[in-house]
């Protein structure tokens, strides 16, 4: 029998259903999740794309272009604000859905990765998790950006 998995918007108006268990679950330290989410980091579960049916309502879309050349997708309710899922350019055919829009129980999935733990909030402390890395597999800025963005500081 496939799991099937059920979340949504703060609001209501946008709900979801995922079918089958997901390709990883990750914790992501980079400034992009960082300002994407408003709190010290992105916690995302990447299914596959025909895993995921958006059962009621519109998303909205925001795309931008990362550091690396990149492109992101950011999907989230007009009505209230919650981010639903991030598509990367960078893992074609995955989109990462929010962690803590899946219905209770919220946090079931074991965190396989955490990424760009060099813009780590000092006071967050260790995550448990499979894999640890400073910045992701591949990372290779292309696009110079002020210190807000980047990550590092000044």
């Amino acid at each position: 029998m496939v799991e099937k998995y059920t979340g949504g918007c703060l609001c209501g108006e946008i709900r979801y259903e995922v079918q089958g268990e997901p390709d990883r679950a990750a914790i992501c330290h980079c400034r992009y999740c960082q300002l994407r989410t408003g709190s010290a980091f992105g916690s995302l579960v990447y299914f596959r794309d025909e895993q995921i049916t958006v059962t009621s309502g519109e998303v909205t879309t925001y795309g931008f272009t990362s550091e690396s050349g990149s492109q992101w997708k950011t999907g989230f309710c007009a009505k209230c604000a919650t981010t639903l899922y991030v598509n990367l350019e960078k893992r074609p055919g995955l989109t990462a859905i929010s962690y803590g829009t899946f219905d209770p129980p919220t946090f079931q999935f074991p965190i396989t990765r955490e990424v760009f733990t060099r813009s780590k909030a000092g006071f967050v402390g260790d995550i448990e998790a499979g894999e640890h890395h400073d910045t992701i597999m591949g990372y290779e800025p292309t696009i110079e950006e002020d210190s807000r963005l980047s990550g590092k500081g000044d």
